[in-house]
């Protein structure tokens, strides 16, 4: 039964109505414009409800309809490629209908009903048997590059009555009828829709025990985050949090990606949407947006749907994870988000504490984090979502309220350094501030596929970039020449790292990604030269001499020379630099024996 109701007061977003039996979370329609919204506050028949449009023009006394139904989304093939706005509503469709300047009240189906799907039933499932939410009834080819499995809705459990033959049917055609326990038959079809508030149910969590390659050295090798991990991208204006997002977005090895631009400037997402369809997928060679979804709301798109934006990607991404696919979540950023907490807070008149962010900012990012995790679904085997927001802390000041909740909630932290930016370092990630709690577990990985000195070799370039700090302060203070020769070659080991290793070129084809095995020989190779070095002084060699050697230079250089292709010729490499050491150990020994 419809709901009928008419608004009594209007205060920016927020919209005060009065609507008999409305629900606590239930989307109305607002206004003669039709706007949709949803209701946050309920006392009697009166309700505060946040709009997901700007208000202007909309009057008291205008009419109001109750959905029934909470803030949901579609789920159904025809997501991947897509791009949506920040509650569900396809761009590219609202373009074609309404060009540049989209009407409000604009609301078209966020799934194609048009198009026909290939269905392919389950084998093995006959009707009569019984059926529960997460049972896979068959599979459509979505994309060259997904295979999306369609299944019985969390909601629905029952006995199967009927499914339907293989064939090319419509989102809007019934492939399987379910009779539940109380009698009633539902209709299932190739979508159903789930409320993005409420997190989707599964078996139980994993522990997860694969690192996400992201083909980034200064991330895998150093501060790897595991599939179903929690990691953030804190930095200030400038030091590249799109970047490293978009590189992970790449390169990295899930089956899905979902890129959340939450309140980001129109600029970047344009440059996200003009970018992406171009980009090849390099693990099938196809068109990256065969397995990547969009959800775009820029910083001048209404608030309210920009609180919303991020449920409606983490609900995507735990929908690909319930097929049992790996997803990866990027959220840009999660400060947009909390500033707009910040502003409809405020418009309810709810206490402000820190720095005006409602008391409840801590428990949302930690129920939103939470959703994040590697699962054992209910018949799709393993699936996760790894979940990376980045946070945009005002002045790069990390112990504001968002930056410093995240801190505690995520397991893994890319803290991005101005410092490091402005000296052209990409990506500026400190790797004095960022940490991962996943290195153990990462390590069993390394030591099983890549090489069993990994984590031994990642605390040896730790401990030298640590040393390197130190030694740094001296020279600023008092110049190189209060250093031994052992500390200044510690110097030009770690510039050896810093400039081999841990910059990395977005831009360069060759340099762009690295292969776990390309990022650990790079690595070894340097520490193994720098170890000959320090044994080169000890013999005597001046430093000096070994850090005019034109061999660094071109170590510094191999990341961009050989790609993951290459090993071969970086391993005939390194055997060469090894030599051009050795050469003059023999030389010195050799002065050692004339003169004694």
């Amino acid at each position: 039964m419809t709901k009928k109701g008419i608004i009594k007061d209007i205060n920016g977003p927020i919209v005060t109505i009065i609507l008999p039996g409305v629900a606590n979370g239930e989307q109305v329609k607002i206004g003669e414009l039709g706007l949709y919204g949803e209701v946050i506050s309920l006392q009697g028949s009166e309700a505060l409800v946040q709009i997901y449009e700007s208000t202007e023009m909309v009057r008291p006394g205008e009419p109001v309809e109750g959905l029934s139904h909470p803030l949901s989304v579609e789920l159904g093939p025809g997501l991947m490629g897509g791009i949506f706005d920040g509650v569900q509503r396809p761009l590219e469709k609202m373009f074609l209908q309404a060009g540049d300047q989209i009407p409000r009240g604009l609301s078209p189906d966020s799934l194609d009903r048009e198009s026909q799907w290939t269905f392919t039933p389950t084998e093995s499932l006959e009707p009569n048997t019984q059926v529960s939410g997460g049972i896979q009834l068959g599979s459509v080819q979505e994309t060259e590059s997904v295979l999306h499995r369609i299944l019985v809705p969390p909601d629905v459990s029952g006995e199967l009555i009927e499914i339907a033959p293989q064939g090319d049917y419509s989102l809007d055609q019934t492939i399987a009828q379910v009779k539940t326990a109380n009698g009633e038959i539902r209709r299932l079809k190739l979508f159903h829709r789930w409320p993005v508030r409420q997190p989707r149910p599964y078996q139980h969590r994993d522990h997860s025990s694969e690192p996400l390659i992201t083909g980034q050295r200064i991330l895998d090798t150093f501060f790897p985050l595991l599939k179903g991990g929690k990691g953030a991208v804190p930095g200030p204006f400038g030091a590249g949090k799109t970047m490293v997002q978009h590189q992970v977005a790449r390169w990295s090895n899930a089956d899905i990606v979902i890129y959340v631009g939450c309140g980001e400037r129109g600029n970047e997402l344009v440059d996200v949407l003009d970018s992406f369809p171009d980009l090849k997928d390099p693990y099938t060679g196809r068109s990256l947006m065969e397995r990547t979804l969009l959800v775009a709301n820029t910083s001048n798109m209404p608030v309210v749907a920009r609180e919303a934006s991020i449920y409606v990607g983490i609900t995507i991404a735990e929908y690909y994870r319930d097929q049992g696919h790996d997803v990866v979540m990027l959220a840009d950023s999660t400060s947009r988000w909390a500033e707009a907490l910040r502003e409809v807070s405020g418009r309810l008149g709810q206490m402000p504490v820190e720095e005006g962010y409602p008391a409840y900012l801590a428990s949302r990012l930690s129920a939103f984090y939470e959703r994040a995790g590697r699962v054992e679904t209910h018949d799709c085997g393993k699936g996760s979502v790894s979940l990376i927001g980045a946070v945009s802390p005002p002045g790069g000041d990390f112990s504001e309220p968002v930056t410093s909740h995240t801190k505690e909630i995520i397991q893994t932290f890319w803290a991005l350094s101005k410092e490091l930016a402005d000296a052209r370092h990409y990506p500026a990630i400190d790797w004095v501030d960022s940490f991962s709690a996943d290195v153990s577990t990462a390590a069993a990985w390394w030591h099983e596929q890549v090489d069993r000195n990994w984590e031994k070799r990642r605390g040896q370039a730790l401990s030298m970039l640590a040393r390197d700090a130190e030694l740094s302060r001296i020279v600023n203070l008092v110049g190189p020449e209060a250093l031994s020769s052992a500390q200044r070659w510690i110097l030009e080991g770690a510039a050896l790292i810093k400039e081999g290793v841990l910059q990395q070129s977005a831009l360069d084809p060759v340099d762009t990604f690295s292969s776990p095995e390309k990022q650990f020989l790079l690595l070894d190779t340097l520490l193994t030269i720098y170890d000959q070095g320090a044994d080169l002084i000890e013999l005597g060699v001046p430093v000096q001499e070994l850090s005019n050697l034109p061999i660094l230079a071109k170590l510094r250089r191999c990341k961009e020379v050989y790609d993951s292709d290459q090993l071969d010729q970086l391993r005939a490499f390194r055997e060469q630099a090894i030599k051009s050491f050795e050469s003059i150990r023999s030389e010195y020994a050799q002065r050692g024996e004339q003169t004694s």
